[in-house]
């Protein structure tokens, strides 16, 4: 039983490595960009951060927007005709992006 599940762990990590960031940083432009930043910086006071959030967050945030589980009334139209590989590549281009952190 426990060689099955790690099996199947190490099937979905080879899975979700499988995304293209870089094709996800094309349809962020398109898509996320006005409200998120280009680069994943929010510039809005009521939009979050995309740069540097784990891929399995935000892969999992979009899938909810998607179905209708989380709602937003604009994530919730961006997110519907979303495909599981476009959300993969754009939590693949979010999570590439590095933030640093600087204490006052």
């Amino acid at each position: 039983m426990r060689i099955s599940i790690l099996i199947a762990a190490a099937l979905s990590v080879g899975t979700a490595s499988a995304a293209d960031p870089m094709v996800g940083r094309t349809k962020a432009a398109s898509a996320c960009a006005v409200c998120h930043g280009p680069t994943g910086m929010s510039m809005m006071p009521n939009a979050p951060h995309l740069a540097g959030q784990p891929a399995i967050y935000l892969v999992e945030q979009l899938k909810n927007y998607r179905s209708g589980k989380r709602t937003h009334e604009v994530m919730g139209v961006i997110a519907k005709p979303l495909t599981d590989t476009e959300i993969d590549d754009l939590a693949a281009w979010y999570s590439s992006l590095q933030i640093s952190v600087q204490v006052p």
